[in-house]
């Protein structure tokens, strides 16, 4: 197999560092195991950053995803570290990580945890008409 997974997060220099611009991304594909029973937990997870220099590059994302893959997590401690690993690697400006798990034994779990550098302030947003 080409890819393995890895926990190590690449970034790249943020293209545009003087301007506060909003990165998204959907992760439809989240898989981690239920530390009490070991069933697989499943969920969506959407990631949302504001970047200072650094960016998060896909493809070492998507392997970090991974690494989740056959790990006993509770829902909020594996979003927690998820952010946590993030910031350490780009030191946003601002980021937002929202778990969507799938509904389990009747109860469907949402779990977000964000962070904001403590020198940056959201502009003001834009109504348009």
């Amino acid at each position: 197999m080409p890819s393995q997974p890895s926990r190590d997060l690449q970034t790249f220099d943020n293209p545009t560092p003087e301007r506060d611009y909003t990165i998204r991304m959907r992760i439809p594909e989240f898989t981690c195991l239920c530390p009490v029973t070991g069933q697989p937990d499943f969920a969506t997870i959407h990631l949302e950053y504001v970047p200072e220099a650094r960016c998060v590059e896909l493809k070492s994302l998507k392997l970090y995803i991974w690494s989740y893959r056959d790990e006993g997590a509770f829902h909020e401690a594996v979003t927690n570290q998820i952010l946590a690993d993030l910031v350490a690697a780009t030191d946003p400006r601002f980021m937002r990580v929202r778990a969507e798990f799938w509904m389990r034994g009747g109860i469907d779990t949402s779990v977000i945890a964000e962070h904001r550098a403590d020198n940056w302030h959201p502009g003001t947003p834009v109504a348009l008409p």
